[in-house]
C-alpha cells in the first residue's frame, strides 16, 4: 500500500476546509483523520462548516467542533442554519454561501460528504464542493446510517487508539441529542473504524476511508 504526505515535508501547517451538512457529519466521517492532521502538522489552520443546524444542534456543533480544534493553530468556526432535508431546493442559496464562505481561505485539502450519498442533503453538499474547489485535493468521507450506501473506498488514514477513542468520545459527550437514535452508539462508530482499520492493515485496528477522485502525485 502506498503512503503519500501532505505539503512535501512533515510538520508544515496546512489550510484544512471541513464541510458538513448538519452538526455531527464532520466529526463522523472525518473527525479522525483531521485530529490525525492536526497532531502530524501542527499549526495547521482550519475552517469548520455546518450548513444545517437547529439552535440547539449548533450549540452542540460548536462545542464538539471546539473540542476537535483545540490543537489547530487556529480555527473557525461556522455554523449556517439551512433547512434540513431540503438542500436540493436551496441550491442557488448554498452556492451563494458556498462562494462567500471561501473568500479568504486557500485550502491544501478539503474534506466533504461523497457524492454517492443516498442522502440529499449530503449528495447536494458534495456536488457544490466541486463546483467551488476545482484546483484542489477534496476527499469526501463516509457516513454510516440506514441507507445502503457505504461502498468502497480508495483513500485510508490509520488512526492511533487514542484518537478513535477521542473521537468517539467527543461524539458522545456533545451529541446529547442524538443519543435516542439507535445507530448513535460508541459500537456504530467503533465498528465503522474497525472495518476500514481491516482494510488497510492499520496497525491499531482502526481507521478512516475516504474517495480520492483526483489526485495528483
Amino acid at each position: 500500500m502506498l503512503g503519500l504526505a501532505l505539503n512535501g515535508h512533515a510538520g508544515a501547517p496546512l489550510s484544512i476546509l471541513c464541510l458538513g451538512a448538519h452538526a455531527d457529519d464532520i466529526e463522523i466521517g472525518c473527525g479522525g483523520a483531521l485530529l490525525t492532521l492536526l497532531r502530524r502538522h501542527p499549526q495547521s489552520r482550519v475552517r469548520w462548516v455546518v450548513f444545517a443546524a437547529s439552535q440547539a444542534r449548533a450549540h452542540e456543533a460548536r462545542l464538539s467542533a471546539t473540542a476537535f480544534l483545540q490543537h489547530a493553530g487556529s480555527a473557525e468556526i461556522v455554523v449556517h442554519n439551512f433547512r434540513d432535508g431540503y438542500f436540493p431546493a436551496q441550491f442557488a442559496e448554498l452556492k451563494d454561501q458556498f462562494e462567500a464562505d471561501k473568500g479568504g481561505f486557500t485550502p491544501d485539502l478539503v474534506f466533504t460528504h461523497a457524492r454517492h450519498d443516498h442522502h440529499q442533503d449530503h449528495r447536494i453538499l458534495a456536488e457544490l464542493s466541486w463546483n467551488t474547489f476545482r484546483n484542489h485535493l477534496v476527499l469526501e468521507y463516509e457516513i454510516l446510517k440506514y441507507d445502503p450506501d457505504l461502498g468502497n473506498p480508495n483513500l485510508f488514514v490509520p488512526l492511533a487508539p487514542e484518537l478513535a477513542d477521542s473521537k468517539v468520545g467527543a461524539l458522545m459527550t456533545h451529541f446529547t441529542s442524538q443519543h435516542d437514535r439507535h445507530w448513535f452508539t460508541p459500537e456504530t462508530f467503533y465498528g465503522h473504524m474497525r472495518v476500514r482499520g481491516v482494510q488497510c492493515a492499520a496497525p491499531s485496528g482502526f481507521a478512516e476511508a475516504f474517495y480520492a477522485p483526483k489526485l495528483c502525485l
